[in-house]
């Protein structure tokens, strides 16, 4: 499935679900282990995990398998790799404390440096 095509399922289901704060970043420069990453947040550990739940809904309907999921145990941070993509959904406690999207627009600010 092309990367376009994912980004599409994955939104329609962060959407479906009321995720919020859907965040989408290109790391293509950044990293060779994925294209894409998003960043979401739910109200709720329930929310994190419904939000997750029709990810990974959508993405199987759509043929594609992940490599993997982690943090559904907890369900205050939650990946799901997807190759080309690459899904948090996060509490919003979480997801300040880790401030991901920071992070890759310094790694990216970093690299186009070096170019």
């Amino acid at each position: 499935m092309q990367s376009a095509t994912l980004k599409q399922v994955v939104d329609n289901a962060l959407e479906d679900v009321k995720a919020q704060e859907i965040t989408w970043m290109d790391v293509t420069r950044q990293t060779d282990f994925t294209d894409l990453m998003v960043v979401a947040s739910g109200t709720s550990n329930r929310h994190v995990r419904a939000v997750v739940d029709r990810v990974l809904e959508h993405v199987n309907d759509s043929g594609v398998k992940p490599i993997g999921v982690e943090g559904l145990e907890d369900g205050e941070w939650i990946l799901i790799d997807l190759a080309d993509i690459v899904v948090h959904v996060m509490l919003p406690k979480a997801r300040e404390f880790y401030d991901l999207e920071r992070l890759w627009t310094v790694s990216s600010q970093r690299s186009e440096s070096t170019l």
